[in-house]
């Protein structure tokens, strides 16, 4: 081997590996899963009503711990289905405690990717019962093959996209807000 082909074979041996996994985006932008739930969603042009919720709520420093978390992301979208003012009112300082307890029951203890969800789904029949870190509990099942969750008003809210991994859980964002 020449001195030039051993050069170029050890250039190529020693050089860093491009990172092969993609990283998902949500809302336009990379949800990068060696940053926090709060670090990602605060980027997601999809999600500034919950992150505006969050920091009302007092929440900022929760979602950034340690966890694992598991949250249900609403959208805009979603929050925009709520009657006309419920938004403005949640996010009223006077109303923490309310809008607290809807963001709380959002997430469960954990991380369960849609996977596990899945599962947990089958094992239980069709349905599987989640506690949320609120004290509520979530009802989920399939809709074909997208994950639906029940609230315990007995809305509907479905997974439009999952398992986007974070360093503290993960997060499935859903096109309804869950209500205790």
């Amino acid at each position: 081997m020449n001195r030039l082909m051993l050069a170029t074979a050890l250039t190529i041996a020693t050089a860093p590996m491009a990172v092969s996994a993609k990283v998902p985006t949500v809302g336009g932008a990379p949800m990068y899963p060696n940053k926090t739930i709060v670090e990602n969603a605060v980027n997601s042009k999809d999600h500034t009503t919950l992150v505006a919720a969050v920091k009302a709520a007092g929440l900022v420093d929760t979602l950034s711990g340690p966890g694992p978390f598991t949250v249900f992301a609403p959208t805009n979208a979603a929050f925009a289905k709520l009657p006309a003012g419920t938004v403005d009112t949640l996010l009223q300082p006077a109303n923490k405690a309310t809008l607290t307890s809807i963001l709380t029951y959002h997430v469960v203890s954990g991380r369960m990717t849609a996977k596990d969800l899945t599962k947990a789904i089958k094992a239980g029949g069709g349905r599987a019962t989640l506690t949320t870190v609120a004290g509520g509990t979530l009802t989920a099942t399939m809709s074909g093959k997208r994950i639906m969750l029940t609230d315990a008003k007995g809305g509907m809210s479905h997974v439009t996209q999952g398992d986007v991994m974070q360093s503290n859980g993960v997060i499935h964002v859903v096109d309804t807000v869950l209500m205790p």
